[in-house]
């Protein structure tokens, strides 16, 4: 029945391909003299027949098409003796003539597909790159349960740290390409989705994780440009870095239906170190004041289990790959994602949608792309503030106080019946008391138009038109019962819908060409761009769960604009001497006219060494390109879009003016600098390429200078200048340097046994130069970053890497090796302890990252690990010191907390909040994934499957005492763990 069916829709194809499906073919008339040709074409690698093969005389315009049984019949004119054979998705053959019959088979083009990148506005051959590009294809990415792209490739690529922001299925992630460059503007790298450059940031129900709105399956290959050669071609955007996205196409003449499931369940991993039930009852009876014993109860209530579970997710996968026509590929999937969070009432759940469609016309001179993605969204969001309850709440008292009041929850009251103002909430009922959800929907499109011109086939026309279009809203009600918001009747905030839209026009001309007589290929492409963004946010209200307002928030409406020119000439000589020039010339609209333009070119210079005759004979390099390259990029993301504009603001609900004893609505003038202007970023960048034993092993290792001028910074603003605090301008310098090694190798291979390994491994600094918004001015040093307990620990300072720890260096006793509370050292040696006798104490930032995967392959076993390493990164465990003081036990007269054990270590009565002693080394090696998986073949005709079992976040070496060395800002606050996850995933292709 199967096959019946599949016969009949070949039949209906063929049928449509005839009567004018796309093919304009000349079809010969017989003519006497000239010799009938036929034979049938198939696919080399699984013999079946290909139907709709292009069949050419070389020459001339006469040909035809396979019918759909692969077979051809062609009149062949006097003289002519050649035939070509052209596919979509297989190599091309031309073939002498010699018999009246002639079979073919064509080879799958994937060699040629693998050896080339997607790169700005184009592809070019991996073996003509002249900058630092790395690409990592679906068949390398992490494997596992996977939430969203980046985490596909998180320890894949030197120069590449990408951290997710806690362990909620919720948040997103952070991603530095070579450390980024910026200090207050943006340090993302920009994502182009199919050629659509994506808006950073997020939108309201989906802030943290905007990328989480692309379906990692549907995705084919990511890849990273990381130099100015390879990132100044988007120019005023590329400064951190470009990561394209690539999705999968259709690209096989008969249906390919996938089908994945992968089910899973996390579980808790390290938890914040705290006195444990006995050691708390020890403390409180043996150092506690009779008032505070008296507060101990009768439970025994682990407050971590009842706020945590183990978590259920599953992703489930459905996509058919295929052509409805011989020159119309197609693809459409759908995805279901649904993960719990390890906190109770935590979920998000992901429904995905996509179509790709891909006709090509006109002997594929003329080829059109559509790309549509589509999600819906919908998160939950748990009260995180339930992390900080369940780690400090007194454990000797129960759950569920056995009344009425507060919704039946223990909670922490005053003589007269209400909650402690400032006291620490029941974690339980800050979860169960809350209902905090969102929906987000997303559509992501491309029309591409690719047009190589008929009667100069050397030169395409290109034309993309995209739409980026995201829609938010949710709401957050907390019961008026709740003792969280007891004095206020409830909490009840509708927000959104939040509408952002990205409009995208490209235009640009490509001419490729080869020049045998000059033995050089010119590879040249000019174009422009325009892209507007929106985004809008009605006006919304706080109220109580009453319904009674309790503040308004005004309308906003942010809009922005960005116009470029672009150019772009590589040149190859003898497939030996590379060249790259690119200039971009951009317009934004976030800077006055005067400052608007922005002009940012580079250029690289390769050298095939092994492509030289003198390496001709030697059979050990297989490889060797040396590359060097220059570049000017730009920024002006992260920074408003009304920063040089005098922009009066309206006051809210609650900061009014008062006017004879009437609130009024006042207009406050907001902070503005006029002459705002581009942030530019210079790079160097020196490499080369290696391979050895017929590239069976290979790599790149490339050192990079950076050096960012006009930083778009946030600073203190001169007295009386404004009247703001701190003003946006331009200020100082930033420079970086680094170093990337990257390997690859194949140890073993044998007909049954394969054995590959991939390392990379990255050093890089940062410092900052200049602070002086005059230049020869005062140095600055402005303490910045997360405050812990209403205090910053990090500085920015002249002449020191960004963010470092700002500490007094603590003095220990010398016989029992114990911090001295409150005893600092005199730095200085003035005489006194102040703030002259801080200093800067080590950086959040690593020394190096390091990442392995290895995969063994054993028939039809696979077993494969990832690991991931930083070396020389600090975290300040602000957990540990808000918690490990005697003083912290007690907030108010009502309540016990329980106690970080670094207080049996220190003893420290007072929280010490500017004490290196919680500046604390955070290197680690972490095992991200462990897979085995198991390869059943055919297990019914046509039906293959795949089984594997996976592990991921395996587990952590690490010194460091927190419950995660890797956190945001690296200041650890109550940090939401990161689970481990166990998953089992079944694969089906058809």
């Amino acid at each position: 029945m199967k096959n019946n069916i599949f016969n009949l829709l070949k039949v209906f194809l063929f049928f449509l391909i005839i009567t004018g499906g796309g093919n304009t073919i000349t079809l010969s008339a017989q003519q006497s003299g000239k010799r009938i040709i036929t034979g049938q074409v198939i696919d080399d690698e699984n013999q079946e027949p290909l139907i709709g093969v292009s069949v050419l005389v070389v020459g001339t315009t006469t040909g035809t098409i396979t019918d759909f049984d692969g077979n051809y019949s062609v009149e062949l004119p006097a003289g002519s003796k050649q035939l070509q054979f052209s596919y979509i998705g297989y190599a091309s053959q031309t073939v002498n003539v010699s018999a009246n019959v002639l079979n073919i088979r064509l080879k799958s083009d994937t060699e040629m597909l693998s050896d080339v990148v997607v790169i700005g506005y184009g592809t070019q051959r991996k073996s003509d790159l002249t900058g630092s590009v790395t690409n990592v294809s679906s068949e390398d990415f992490n494997t596992g349960l996977v939430s969203s792209p980046e985490q596909l490739i998180n320890g894949k690529i030197s120069g590449v740290q990408i951290m997710s922001n806690s362990g909620s299925p919720t948040a997103g992630s952070t991603i530095r390409v070579r450390g980024g460059a910026s200090l207050n503007a943006s340090n993302d790298p920009l994502i182009v989705l199919d050629g659509v450059p994506l808006e950073q940031g997020g939108i309201s129900g989906n802030d943290g994780n905007f990328l989480s709105l692309i379906n990692p399956n549907d995705i084919e290959s990511m890849t990273i440009l990381k130099d100015a050669s390879s990132t100044a071609i988007y120019g005023s955007r590329a400064s951190n870095g470009v990561i394209i996205i690539t999705t999968k196409k259709g690209n096989s003449d008969k249906l390919k239906v996938t089908f994945s499931t992968t089910n899973s369940i996390q579980t808790r991993t390290r938890m914040a170190d705290m006195l444990s039930y006995d050691q708390f009852v020890n403390v409180v009876k043996t150092q506690g004041s009779a008032a505070q014993q008296a507060l101990l109860g009768t439970a025994n209530t682990d407050w971590n289990d009842q706020v945590y579970h183990n978590a259920f997710g599953t992703d489930n996968n459905l996509s058919l790959a295929g052509r409805i026509a011989p020159n119309w590929p197609i693809r459409v999937s759908v995805g279901y994602y649904n993960q719990d969070g390890l906190l109770k009432t935590d979920n998000a759940e992901r429904f995905t949608g996509s179509l790709s469609l891909s006709p090509s016309f006109f002997d594929d001179h003329l080829k059109l792309t559509i790309n549509a993605k589509g999600s819906l969204n919908k998160n939950q969001f748990a009260n995180t503030s339930a992390i900080w309850g369940a780690s400090t709440m007194n454990p000797t008292i129960p759950v569920y106080s056995g009344t009425d009041a507060f919704g039946g929850f223990t909670e922490a009251i005053t003589g007269d019946g209400s909650p402690v103002t400032g006291g620490v909430r029941n974690p339980v009922g800050l979860l169960e008391q809350r209902d905090a959800h969102s929906k987000v929907v997303r559509f992501i499109g491309n029309f591409d138009v690719d047009y190589r011109l008929h009667f100069f086939p050397d030169l395409k026309l290109h034309a993309t038109l995209g739409y980026d279009y995201a829609e938010g809203k949710g709401s957050e009600y907390v019961s008026p019962e709740a003792a969280q918001y007891y004095t206020t009747g409830g909490y009840y905030y509708p927000y959104g819908p939040q509408k952002n839209e990205n409009r995208l026009l490209t235009l640009y001309a490509n001419y490729n060409k080869f020049v045998d007589t000059l033995n050089s290929s010119f590879d040249a492409t000019v174009g422009y761009d325009y892209q507007y963004w929106k985004s809008a946010t009605p006006a919304t209200t706080q109220m109580n769960a009453a319904g009674e307002i309790q503040t308004q928030y005004r309308t906003s409406d942010q809009r922005h604009v960005l116009l470029s020119y672009y150019g772009r000439l590589n040149y190859s000589y003898g497939s030996r001497y590379m060249l790259t020039a690119t200039v971009r010339r951009d317009a934004t609209s976030r800077f006055a006219q005067s400052q608007r333009w922005g002009t940012f070119p580079s250029v690289a210079l390769g050298w095939r060494v092994t492509e030289e005759s003198f390496m001709k004979d030697q059979q050990v390099l297989s490889n060797l390109k040396l590359r060097a390259s220059y570049g000017v990029t730009g920024q002006q993301d992260g920074i408003g879009n009304y920063n040089y504009l005098p922009v009066y603001t309206i006051s809210q609900d609650g900061a009014q003016g008062i006017v004879g004893g009437t609130p009024i609505y006042t207009y406050r003038p907001e902070a503005y600098v006029s002459d705002l202007k581009w942030e530019t970023t210079t790079s160097w960048n020196f490499g080369f390429d290696f391979g050895f034993l017929k590239d069976r092993i290979t790599g790149s290792l490339d050192y990079y200078t950076r050096k960012t001028k006009d930083l778009i910074a946030t600073v203190p603003a001169a007295a009386g200048s404004t009247f703001d605090r701190n003003i946006t301008t331009n200020v100082g310098n930033v420079d970086s340097q680094g170093i990337e090694l990257s390997l690859n190798a194949t140890p073993v291979q044998t007909k049954d046994l394969t054995w590959d390994v991939s390392f990379n491994m990255t050093w890089q600094k940062m410092k900052v130069k200049n602070l002086s918004i005059v230049e020869g001015g005062q140095a600055t040093n402005t303490q910045v970053g997360p405050a812990v307990d209403g205090q910053y620990v990090q500085t920015l300072s002249e002449g020191y890497e960004p963010y470092m720890f700002y500490v007094y260096k603590q003095l220990y006793d010398e016989k029992t090796g114990k911090p001295i509370e409150g005893v600092y050292a005199d730095l200085n040696n003035d005489g006194t302890i102040n703030e002259g006798d801080l200093y800067r104490y080590h950086s959040p930032a690593p020394d190096f990252i390091m990442g392995l995967s290895t995969s063994l392959q054993w028939k039809r076993w696979n077993l494969g690990m990832s690991f991931r390493a930083n070396i020389g990164n600090y975290v300040y465990n602000g957990m540990a010191m808000t918690t490990g003081a005697f003083e912290t036990m007690s907030y108010n007269a009502y309540q016990l907390n329980n106690l970080s054990t670094s207080y049996l270590e220190t003893g420290f009565q007072t929280r010490q909040h500017l004490s290196d002693h919680y500046v604390e080394n955070a290197s680690f090696l972490k095992m991200d994934n462990l897979t085995l998986g198991y390869n059943f073949g055919e297990i019914f005709k046509g039906c293959n499957l795949n089984v594997s079992a996976m592990v991921q976040n395996v587990f952590c070496i690490t010194r460091y005492s927190g419950v995660d060395p890797e956190v945001p800002n690296g200041v650890d606050n109550t940090f939401y763990p990161r689970p481990r996850t166990y998953s089992l995933n079944i694969g089906l292709n058809f």
